[in-house]
């Protein structure tokens, strides 16, 4: 009987591309932790030399409504990329320990001080006295801040359950919740805006959350042959994730930016420097 022996390198070139691979995915990873500073250093250079004003606490409001989205992107990667990972062949049993019950508790209390501020019309609350906390229900937007309260409540009573899956329906609620408030009804065409945020936040939930749960599962099985084959089924996923982020952001962009102001408003505008600055991130993900 003759062997076949496989040939010389090929065993380390298949270990260096996955290595490769590996490194870009926490390259991406890193500038998506990049883009969660820019809630801390964005606002005021976003305003320099605009004109426009800031509003009261503006920093602090979006670094919760960057919470509440990472809160939701955990428990949604999680889930994404289980189900495949339990399914592979040879993929080794044993999976990350689940962070789902601890996004839930940081997503609750970045929705409690969002509901606070709602409570304050609006405004940073200086003192427990101040917050009107019977007067949430009496505006749309209060409702909607008590339901992101109560579904990351349910959240994390489903992440301790027998059926973590059932996380899906209260994250919905977030999502959908995030949305509506994004575009209030004096807005023009406001369920075609909110529509479009929807599908923005899924693909972008689906896109951080299964890259950071991926990157943990490739971890723990130290190089096996299925994290690349769990790496790679992420990746086409992902790839159609990074085009419905970019198609729902270029279709809200246009409602808010008529196509022959674009140019002038991304260096001229605190939005268009905003949108400019996430295309620049988007750009270098993709690239990677």
């Amino acid at each position: 009987m003759t062997l076949i022996r496989p040939a010389a390198g090929t065993g380390d070139a298949r270990e260096t591309g996955r290595r490769g691979a590996t490194a870009r995915a926490v390259a991406v990873l890193v500038l998506v932790a990049l883009a969660a500073l820019i809630p801390l250093l964005g606002p005021s250079a976003a305003l320099h030399g605009t004109g426009e004003a800031a509003a009261p606490g503006t920093g602090g409001i979006a670094v919760l409504r960057t919470v509440l989205f990472a809160a939701v992107c955990v428990p949604v990667g999680e889930l994404f990329v289980n189900r495949p990972a339990a399914r592979l062949p040879g993929a080794p049993a044993e999976l990350p320990r689940s962070w789902a019950l601890y996004a839930a508790a940081a997503g609750l209390l970045a929705a409690v001080g969002l509901a606070s501020v709602v409570a304050t019309g609006n405004l940073v609350p200086h003192s427990p006295a101040q917050i009107d906390v019977g007067g949430l229900h009496r505006t749309r937007d209060g409702a909607l801040a008590l339901l992101e309260v109560n579904a990351f409540l349910v959240t994390g009573l489903c992440a301790v359950s027998r059926r973590p899956a059932a996380q899906l329906w209260p994250l919905a609620a977030v999502v959908v919740a995030e949305a509506l408030r994004a575009h209030p009804g004096t807005e023009s065409t406001p369920l075609v805006g909110s529509a479009l945020t929807v599908v923005h936040l899924v693909c972008g939930a689906l896109w951080v959350g299964g890259l950071l749960h991926v990157l943990r599962t490739l971890r723990l099985w130290r190089g096996a042959a299925a994290g690349a084959a769990l790496l790679g089924r992420y990746a086409r996923v992902a790839t159609a994730a990074l085009a419905g982020v970019t198609a729902t952001g270029v279709c809200s962009t246009l409602r808010r930016m008529p196509a022959d102001t674009v140019l002038h408003q991304l260096t001229a505008t605190a939005y268009g420097r905003t949108l400019l600055a996430k295309v620049i991130l988007v750009a270098g993900v993709a690239l990677f």
